[in-house]
């Protein structure tokens, strides 16, 4: 399997990033780590491995940056607007930065897919609602959908709203986003066992939203013996890999 750990300096983010790269050919795939995680997470809880079939036939490339949490949402010494402002800027290095950079190194002109474990959910479901544009499939994997998870009572931070996917697709009316959102690809797995009760709850509230607004949506819950644990991930991702290749989509 092609590897490659690399690195680049981000002008939104004034520091350097790391990412690494799983795979030769086939559709791009960014990865979004769990809480904090670095860009070698997915790889050493063997989510890498467990995908490795799709990799090695060229159907996808899997690209895993660092985390930017720590900056962000996880940083409890800022207020919830500097949290939000913080993540805006690294939704521009991911927009303006890293996906130009895939998409020219791999001459991709196509859709890539985003996807996530926990946290990493949350920012699939966010980039994929925020830009659906440049992502036309995701693939979430017992996420929190609503920033005050993360936040707390926000009140009228602007942006942390736009970064909290239940609050901004309750008011979201704008076709441009519409249309898009009915021609892309959403899947949003929870299990039901332990720890996943906060996400159970999340996940019931994006598809209820998702209904209201008349989206496209694979919203699956998996059984009572499913905790929130890599164990499962690792069965759950190459699952729906496997769905999206026979209903011919990879």
């Amino acid at each position: 399997m092609h590897f490659e750990r690399r690195s680049h300096f981000s002008h939104f983010l004034q520091e350097e990033r790391a990412f690494n790269v799983y795979g030769h050919a086939g559709k791009p795939i960014i990865v979004f780590p769990s809480s904090g995680g670095s860009q070698n997470e997915y790889g050493d809880f063997g989510m890498i491995a467990a995908c490795q079939s799709f990799i090695d036939q060229g159907l996808v490339t899997f690209y895993t940056p660092d985390s930017y949490d720590r900056e962000s949402w996880f940083a409890t010494w800022k207020s919830p607007e500097e949290m939000g402002r913080a993540h805006d800027r690294y939704d521009q290095y991911m927009i303006q930065e890293l996906v130009p950079l895939i998409k020219h190194e791999r001459n991709w002109q196509d859709g890539l897919m985003a996807t996530g474990c926990s946290m990493g959910a949350y920012h699939t479901i966010n980039f994929a609602l925020r830009h659906p544009d440049v992502f036309d499939q995701s693939i979430a994997l017992s996420g929190a959908y609503d920033a005050r998870f993360f936040t707390g009572d926000y009140q009228d931070s602007p942006s942390v709203y736009y970064n909290s996917p239940i609050d901004y697709l309750e008011k979201m009316h704008d076709p441009w986003f519409i249309d898009r959102y009915r021609k892309n690809l959403f899947i949003v797995c929870v299990g039901q066992g332990n720890w996943e009760a906060p996400h159970i709850d999340e996940t019931q509230r994006l598809e209820a939203l998702f209904q209201r607004k008349q989206l496209p949506g694979w919203f699956d819950y998996w059984g009572f013996d499913v905790p929130h644990d890599w164990d499962w991930w690792r069965i759950q991702m190459p699952y729906y890999l496997d769905q999206l290749v026979a209903q011919g989509r990879l």
